[in-house]
């Protein structure tokens, strides 16, 4: 919440009192009104109606801070009663309001991310809401960070997720953190040239042991997952040519299918099973 509701604005006791009980009527008044409404007879009743962000900027006198603080604790409590069923139907327009009254105001667009997935499980809208939040404040890392990360929590679209984590990677300040999330990401859509480029990084240059440990283990997953996938594809043309799997990896090298057998990061080689041609390394990356 900001320090000051009244940021650059001075005024009388009286006339904050009088302008308070006003607004506050005024709201009273039409929602009052509203309610007499029937919802099921007009959809989206349950809202009352505000004009475009840009409109009221203009008719706020200068003040448009200060309403978009009102806007946002009305918003707060509207989406918080549970007992109408289609309050979601207006709420990136809502916060697009706040956005346009105080493009620089860092909460509403955290907050309103969440309410859309959380509450609306409406990920669109949220992602909506951050775009905002990022193109209006492209100094905030925050954004793309959660953005990201509710990519990768709700649809498991890590390329969605690697996009707006590579973003937060560029903003000055972004912690740490997200240059591990972008480099699991990045393996996880199997850009392993880039997941592999970026575990190394952070194993080169981190100072923390216990953060060393956790890119020296995905640099093994990375690696095996990497060789796996170059074994199988010379056991496919082995058996495309001898109708058979090689009874051992060596015969691929004999065959001319491979240079060499690749072996894992701590240099051990990797399990393979003639019978149903799996390969497979020694061990789970995070029990090394």
């Amino acid at each position: 919440m900001k320090k000051s509701l009244l940021r650059g604005k001075s005024f009388s006791p009286l006339f904050l009192v009088f302008f308070l009980f006003l607004s506050c009527g005024v709201f009273m008044g039409l929602k009052l009104r509203i309610e007499q409404i029937p919802r099921k007879k007009v959809p989206g009743s349950s809202i009352i109606y505000i004009p475009t962000g840009k409109f009221l900027k203009f008719a706020t006198f200068g003040y448009s801070s200060f309403f978009a603080d009102l806007i946002y604790l009305w918003a707060i409590q509207y989406y918080s009663d549970y007992s109408i069923p289609d309050r979601f139907h207006y709420l990136d327009h809502i916060f697009s309001i706040i956005s346009e009254l105080d493009p620089h105001y860092v909460d509403p667009y955290e907050i309103g991310s969440l309410i859309a997935v959380y509450e609306a499980r409406d990920l669109n809208s949220a992602l909506k809401i951050l775009d905002r939040g990022l193109e209006k404040n492209p100094d905030q890392w925050l954004f793309p960070l959660e953005a990201g990360h509710l990519a990768q929590i709700f649809t498991k679209d890590y390329n969605l997720a690697k996009d707006y984590y590579r973003k937060a990677m560029g903003i000055k300040g972004a912690p740490d953190l997200t240059k591990r999330l972008y480099a699991n990401a990045a393996f996880r859509t199997m850009d392993f040239k880039t997941s592999w480029e970026t575990w190394l990084e952070i194993y080169t240059t981190v100072n923390d042991e216990r953060i060393k440990k956790i890119a020296s283990n995905h640099l093994y997953q990375v690696k095996a997952a990497i060789d796996v996938l170059v074994i199988k594809e010379a056991i496919g043309k082995f058996r495309a040519k001898f109708r058979r799997n090689p009874s051992e990896l060596s015969q691929l090298v004999k065959a001319g299918y491979l240079a060499s057998l690749p072996k894992d990061f701590d240099g051990q080689d990797y399990l393979y099973d003639p019978l149903t041609g799996e390969v497979k390394p020694t061990t789970i990356p995070w029990k090394r």
